[in-house]
């Protein structure tokens, strides 16, 4: 039987996917976490931006408000294909 520590390993493994298009598309166009933030009409937050970029995968909603934030900020229509790899 497996123990925790090797469970735990493969777990974050499934949820850690690397650096995401929209970390990229940030920086190419200026933007930070904050900029994302402030221009979102929801409640986004700093956090729920950096695993967005980090690839800690999000919930569809999640991903959702991520893109409108994305969107508004950068004043584009992009989706959720065109930011994230999974």
């Amino acid at each position: 039987m497996a123990d925790e520590a090797e469970i735990s390993d493969r777990d974050s493994v499934a949820r850690e996917l690397g650096e995401q298009p929209i970390a990229s598309l940030m920086r190419e166009r200026g933007l930070s976490r904050h900029d994302l933030v402030v221009a979102s009409r929801h409640a986004v937050t700093h956090k729920m931006i950096k695993r967005a970029e980090t690839g800690r995968r999000l919930t569809p909603h999640s991903k959702d408000l991520v893109v409108a934030a994305f969107n508004a900020a950068a004043e584009t229509s992009l989706g959720a294909a065109e930011l994230f790899s999974y």
